[in-house]
Protein backbone atom coordinates (compact mmCIF):
# COMPACT_ATOMS: atom_id res chain seq x y z
CA UNK A 1 0.00 0.00 0.00
CA UNK A 2 2.87 2.36 0.72
CA UNK A 3 4.95 3.91 -2.07
CA UNK A 4 2.09 3.86 -4.56
CA UNK A 5 0.25 6.57 -6.45
CA UNK A 6 -2.90 5.65 -4.53
CA UNK A 7 -1.13 6.23 -1.20
CA UNK A 8 0.06 9.69 -2.29
CA UNK A 9 -3.37 10.71 -3.58
CA UNK A 10 -5.13 9.34 -0.49
CA UNK A 11 -2.69 11.13 1.81
CA UNK A 12 -3.15 14.44 0.02
CA UNK A 13 -6.95 14.09 -0.03
CA UNK A 14 -6.93 13.24 3.67
CA UNK A 15 -4.75 16.24 4.41
CA UNK A 16 -6.60 18.86 2.33
CA UNK A 17 -10.25 17.78 2.41
CA UNK A 18 -11.07 19.76 5.59
CA UNK A 19 -10.28 23.00 3.76
CA UNK A 20 -12.76 22.13 1.01
CA UNK A 21 -15.43 20.90 3.42
CA UNK A 22 -15.26 24.09 5.48
CA UNK A 23 -15.79 26.28 2.42
CA UNK A 24 -18.71 24.23 1.11
CA UNK A 25 -20.28 24.06 4.58
CA UNK A 26 -20.06 27.83 4.94
CA UNK A 27 -21.67 28.30 1.54
CA UNK A 28 -24.49 25.88 2.35
CA UNK A 29 -25.05 27.36 5.82
CA UNK A 30 -25.75 30.75 4.23
CA UNK A 31 -28.36 29.24 1.91
CA UNK A 32 -31.97 30.23 2.55
CA UNK A 33 -33.92 27.08 3.44
CA UNK A 34 -37.15 28.58 2.13
CA UNK A 35 -35.78 28.14 -1.41
CA UNK A 36 -35.90 24.37 -0.96
CA UNK A 37 -39.43 24.63 0.41
CA UNK A 38 -40.44 26.74 -2.58
CA UNK A 39 -38.95 24.18 -4.98
CA UNK A 40 -40.89 21.45 -3.22
CA UNK A 41 -44.09 23.49 -3.37
CA UNK A 42 -43.57 23.96 -7.10
CA UNK A 43 -43.38 20.20 -7.63
CA UNK A 44 -39.64 19.49 -7.66
CA UNK A 45 -38.49 16.24 -6.13
CA UNK A 46 -35.35 16.01 -3.95
CA UNK A 47 -32.98 15.41 -6.87
CA UNK A 48 -34.39 18.30 -8.87
CA UNK A 49 -34.25 20.56 -5.79
CA UNK A 50 -30.61 19.64 -5.32
CA UNK A 51 -29.66 20.15 -8.95
CA UNK A 52 -31.56 23.41 -9.44
CA UNK A 53 -31.26 25.06 -6.01
CA UNK A 54 -28.61 23.59 -3.72
CA UNK A 55 -25.88 22.91 -6.28
CA UNK A 56 -25.89 26.38 -7.90
CA UNK A 57 -25.93 28.04 -4.48
CA UNK A 58 -22.99 25.94 -3.29
CA UNK A 59 -20.76 26.70 -6.29
CA UNK A 60 -19.18 29.81 -4.70
CA UNK A 61 -18.07 27.61 -1.80
CA UNK A 62 -16.68 25.05 -4.22
CA UNK A 63 -14.74 27.74 -6.10
CA UNK A 64 -13.29 29.24 -2.93
CA UNK A 65 -12.45 25.73 -1.69
CA UNK A 66 -10.58 24.98 -4.91
CA UNK A 67 -8.61 28.18 -4.51
CA UNK A 68 -7.89 27.44 -0.86
CA UNK A 69 -6.74 23.87 -1.54
CA UNK A 70 -4.73 24.67 -4.68
CA UNK A 71 -1.84 26.45 -2.96
CA UNK A 72 -0.97 23.86 -0.32
CA UNK A 73 -1.61 20.95 -2.68
CA UNK A 74 0.74 22.29 -5.32
CA UNK A 75 3.48 23.22 -2.88
CA UNK A 76 3.24 20.00 -0.85
CA UNK A 77 6.51 18.14 -0.71
CA UNK A 78 6.41 16.06 2.44
CA UNK A 79 3.39 13.87 1.65
CA UNK A 80 4.75 12.61 -1.72
CA UNK A 81 8.15 12.05 -0.14
CA UNK A 82 6.76 10.15 2.84
CA UNK A 83 3.98 8.13 1.19
CA UNK A 84 5.50 7.84 -2.27
CA UNK A 85 9.01 6.92 -1.16
CA UNK A 86 10.55 9.77 -3.12
CA UNK A 87 9.54 8.34 -6.49
CA UNK A 88 6.76 10.88 -7.11
CA UNK A 89 7.89 14.40 -7.86
CA UNK A 90 5.62 17.41 -7.45
CA UNK A 91 6.52 21.08 -7.81
CA UNK A 92 7.07 21.34 -4.05
CA UNK A 93 9.65 18.54 -4.24
CA UNK A 94 11.47 20.27 -7.09
CA UNK A 95 11.62 23.55 -5.17
CA UNK A 96 12.83 21.78 -2.02
CA UNK A 97 15.50 19.94 -3.99
CA UNK A 98 16.73 23.15 -5.62
CA UNK A 99 17.11 24.89 -2.27
CA UNK A 100 18.40 22.10 -0.04
CA UNK A 101 20.12 19.47 -2.17
CA UNK A 102 21.29 21.19 -5.36
CA UNK A 103 21.97 24.56 -3.81
CA UNK A 104 20.62 26.29 -6.91
CA UNK A 105 18.73 29.05 -5.13
CA UNK A 106 18.22 31.02 -8.34
CA UNK A 107 16.29 28.22 -10.05
CA UNK A 108 14.36 27.42 -6.87
CA UNK A 109 13.40 31.08 -6.54
CA UNK A 110 12.36 31.25 -10.19
CA UNK A 111 10.10 28.21 -9.82
CA UNK A 112 8.62 29.68 -6.63
CA UNK A 113 7.96 32.99 -8.36
CA UNK A 114 6.31 31.29 -11.34
CA UNK A 115 4.10 29.30 -8.95
CA UNK A 116 3.17 32.48 -7.09
CA UNK A 117 2.15 34.14 -10.38
CA UNK A 118 0.08 31.11 -11.38
CA UNK A 119 -1.65 31.15 -7.98
CA UNK A 120 -2.37 34.89 -8.27
CA UNK A 121 -3.84 34.39 -11.75
CA UNK A 122 -6.01 31.52 -10.52
CA UNK A 123 -7.25 33.66 -7.61
CA UNK A 124 -8.05 36.50 -10.01
CA UNK A 125 -9.94 34.17 -12.35
CA UNK A 126 -11.82 32.65 -9.43
CA UNK A 127 -12.88 36.11 -8.30
CA UNK A 128 -14.08 36.94 -11.82
CA UNK A 129 -16.07 33.72 -12.09
CA UNK A 130 -17.60 34.06 -8.62
CA UNK A 131 -21.10 35.50 -9.02
CA UNK A 132 -21.92 35.96 -5.33
CA UNK A 133 -22.01 39.77 -4.78
CA UNK A 134 -21.33 39.48 -1.05
CA UNK A 135 -18.24 37.32 -1.61
CA UNK A 136 -16.48 39.63 -4.05
CA UNK A 137 -17.09 42.83 -2.16
CA UNK A 138 -19.45 44.63 -4.53
CA UNK A 139 -22.49 44.23 -2.31
CA UNK A 140 -24.94 44.85 -5.16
Amino acid sequence: MMYTTFAVVLGMVYNFIPFMILQIHTSLAKMDKSLLEAASDLGANRVQSFLRVTLPLSLPGVLSGITLVFLPAVSSFFIPKLLGGGQYVLIGNVIETQFLTSGDWNFGSAISLIMAVIIMISMYLTRKVDTDPAANGRGE
